[in-house]
This record gives structure tokens, C-alpha cells and sequence, in this order.
């Protein structure tokens, strides 16, 4: 019988040169490990590297740009709904990136304890990340007039805490060695950033419109939902109080 199929498609020469440096990372160390050895072992030239990656660093992180464009398109595509609950979905890219190889993702986890510089290098990627949900935030705020004296920063602690909500969750199945699910802790996570800043929370605090100037024996009366959080409760008191 003959084999009709046809010669077997080649990887990318990224994903070739991602699987060498990684391995020779593990097995000799990072730093221990050169450029040169790299491109020996994928069977290429330097030049070859240094045109899918400008260093080492970015060789132990090849699938985060793709994960960035993914991202991106992501909250360009999305519909008018509430602007948090997106990007807590779009921060649930990232953690599928992570699972769709549970192994490497560990393993990469592990190496990145122990290399400074490479948690260094982390860092500036999880900042890109908190950069594009940051964008997308104040974009969809800029033509709210309530939100639009302080957008930037709202937008800002708001990515922040989606991707720390995330990190936590991802970081938590990472050092379980990638045993169980990791959409659950991660999913538990974001719930509680939504819960407390999604636009339903932004709301459920409620006054009597422009108060009039009260003297000191009268009293306000606020209404607010359950559950709402006490920071916008106080806000709310504090903006009533402001014509006393």
C-alpha cells in the first residue's frame, strides 16, 4: 500500500526554533545556553533566529504575540456590552494560550522562578497585556459624561485588576504542576472583579438628582442596592453632602 497523504507539512521555523531554545534551556540552563547553540541544533543560521527573535527572552515566550493580536482583535470586534465582563473575557485568551499546552506552560513557569531576568521579561509582557485592556476600557468610556473626567485611570485599575485577577488563578494551576482545572480557578477570579466594577455595580447606587443645599439639621436619605461596594456608596454620600 502506498501512503497517498503526501510528505508531512514542516513546523514553522518559529515553533522549530522555540522547541530547541526551550529544550536546551531545560536541559543546560538559560543562561548557559548561547544563540549559537540554539541555531545548531535547529539546523539554521544565526540570522534565522534573530529574525523571529530578538533574544533569548523572547524565545521562551514565542506564543504571546500571537496571544496579544488575538487579544486585540478580540475587543475590536466587541458588541456594546458591559465593557468589564469583556475584557474579563478577553483576559480568557491568555489562560487558553497557557492550557492549550499544559506541559510546556509549567515547565516555562518553573524556568521563569528561576531566572530573574526572565521574570523581568514577564513582566513587560503582562504590561502589554494590561496596556490593551487599559485601551479598550477608556475607549469605550470616552463619550460616557460620567466617566469620562477620570477614564484613563478607571480604565487602568480596572485592567490591572482583571490581570491580576487572572494571574492569581493561571499562577495557582501553575504551581499545581497543571492538575485540575485551571478555567475554574481563573473563572472564580474574575468573577470578583466583576462583581465589584462591572457597570451594573457603577449603578446600583442611587440618590435623590441635584440636592439642594441642606442645613445641618436636615437629613439625606440614599438608597442603594445590596451587595453594592462601600466605596461607591461613600462616593455617592459624599457627593450628596457636597452642597452642605
Amino acid at each position: 500500500m502506498t501512503d497517498d497523504r503526501g510528505p508531512a507539512k514542516k513546523p514553522p521555523m518559529r515553533d522549530v526554533l522555540a522547541e530547541a531554545a526551550f529544550g536546551l534551556f531545560m536541559e543546560r540552563g538559560f543562561e548557559r545556553t548561547t544563540v549559537d547553540d540554539i541555531v545548531a541544533r535547529a539546523g539554521v543560521g544565526r540570522r534565522s533566529f534573530f529574525r523571529y527573535f530578538p533574544s533569548k527572552e523572547d524565545a521562551v515566550f514565542p506564543d504571546h504575540e500571537r496571544c496579544l493580536a488575538d487579544m486585540t482583535a478580540f475587543l475590536a470586534a466587541a458588541d456594546d456590552g458591559d465593557p468589564v465582563a469583556t475584557v474579563c473575557d478577553a483576559a480568557r485568551l491568555v489562560l487558553r494560550m497557557y492550557a492549550e499546552k499544559p506541559e510546556f506552560s509549567v515547565q516555562r513557569y518553573r524556568l521563569t522562578r528561576e531566572v530573574p531576568g526572565l521574570r523581568t521579561y514577564e513582566l513587560s509582557v503582562v504590561r502589554r497585556y494590561e496596556r490593551t485592556l487599559a485601551g479598550y476600557l477608556e475607549r469605550r468610556w470616552a463619550e460616557d459624561p460620567d466617566a469620562a473626567p477620570d477614564a484613563a485611570l478607571r480604565a487602568e485599575v480596572i485592567a490591572a485588576s482583571v490581570v491580576a485577577a487572572h494571574n492569581n488563578g493561571l499562577r495557582s494551576w501553575l504551581r499545581s504542576g497543571g492538575v485540575g482545572d485551571a478555567g475554574a480557578e481563573v473563572d472564580r477570579a474574575l468573577e470578583l472583579v466583576r462583581a465589584v466594577w462591572s457597570e451594573a455595580d457603577e449603578r446600583s447606587v442611587t440618590s435623590a438628582p441635584a440636592p439642594a443645599p441642606v442645613s445641618e439639621d436636615e437629613v439625606i436619605v440614599m438608597v442603594a442596592r445590596k451587595g453594592a461596594p462601600m466605596w461607591r456608596v461613600v462616593q455617592h454620600i459624599e457627593s450628596a453632602l457636597g452642597g452642605a
